[in-house]
């Protein structure tokens, strides 16, 4: 884990000994062939046209890593190298992910763009903060992706992205400082499994807690409620021990909320909210976590415990 936490997380180890919330961690890039650009928000605060400082807009997001290019020039010199390269036997995507992964051909990762989408839109540009970063993206790039695959980007928000950037697409660039990649079932597998519940019965309801943190509206991991929890989704267990217990009571999860925590002053703190309702005697349980979200990286508070309404 990369934060101490109030209690043991979700942690699994990326290819590189660093700990990575689901499996392999990913890459990042390297500068682009993108055009000199400042992004407002990377380092420190930008100043407003008042003068006053303005705050970072963080983002910790769930969704898929691909690259794109952004120019012919760049796509027909891929395909030179590629014509180069062995890669008789090879589908098309294993055969761009072989050649962008030697180190040879590091020049080529850095010309793509690098696009999220998030529930299939087209959601951030990622640019690296630090140029080195580039192994991450390319260790993002799945030989044989699978739909169940996701990648976890924690950076920050810029500006919109200029059409000549990325072959006509205007969406905000997000400088990141890591990247984790990871499936469903290895975050799922992951997870300690609570003494009293079978693994067959944990599965099924840690999947449905996670998909319907996933399926939220509007979930581009760019608002302090969305960034807790995406942070819970891929980083605490608990919520998923709780969810299997829940379900073995037979209740329904009918809920998932976040509210401002009271205990909030100088940081930013929310209470996440789980709501899970009898399906006979329809009285609703809850239970709740404090997250800090003031800076880039999320981190617990309090410990899941039950909530009740004031």
């Amino acid at each position: 884990m990369q934060q101490p936490e109030v209690q043991d997380p979700v942690e699994t180890r990326s290819t590189g000994g660093n700990p990575a919330p689901a499996t392999a961690a990913t890459a990042r890039p390297a500068a682009i062939s993108l055009h000199p650009q400042s992004c407002p928000t990377c380092g420190t605060a930008p100043a407003a046209n008042d003068g006053s400082a303005t705050a970072p807009n963080y983002v910790y997001a769930l969704g898929r890593i691909e690259p794109r290019f952004p120019r012919p020039s760049v796509e027909k010199e891929f395909a030179q190298v590629t014509g180069r390269s062995e890669t008789a036997g090879l589908t098309d995507r294993q055969a761009f992910q072989k050649v962008l992964a030697q180190r040879q051909n590091r020049y080529l990762g850095r010309q793509l763009c690098w696009v999220m989408t998030i529930e299939g839109l087209e959601t951030y540009i990622l640019l690296p903060r630090d140029p080195a970063d580039l192994d991450l993206l390319i260790e993002a790039l799945r030989p044989t992706p699978q739909p169940w695959d996701l990648d976890c980007v924690i950076g920050v928000r810029g500006s919109i992205a200029p059409p000549e950037m990325c072959n006509g697409l205007m969406v905000p660039i997000v400088a990141f400082d890591q990247i984790y990649s990871f499936d469903r079932e290895a975050l799922i597998n992951a997870i300690p499994k609570p003494e009293k519940t079978a693994a067959k019965d944990f599965a099924p309801a840690a999947e449905e807690l996670f998909d319907r943190i996933m399926q939220m509206a509007d979930n581009a991991g760019a608002t302090d409620e969305h960034r807790a929890l995406n942070y819970l989704a891929v980083r605490y267990q608990a919520i998923y021990a709780n969810a299997a217990d829940a379900f073995a009571r037979n209740s329904s999860l009918t809920g998932v909320d976040v509210a401002r925590s009271p205990l909030s002053g100088t940081r930013n703190i929310l209470n996440v909210i789980f709501s899970y309702t009898h399906r006979n005697t329809d009285v609703t349980e809850k239970f709740f976590c404090r997250v800090d979200v003031t800076e880039e990286f999320p981190f617990l508070v309090t410990k899941l415990s039950p909530y009740y309404d004031r």
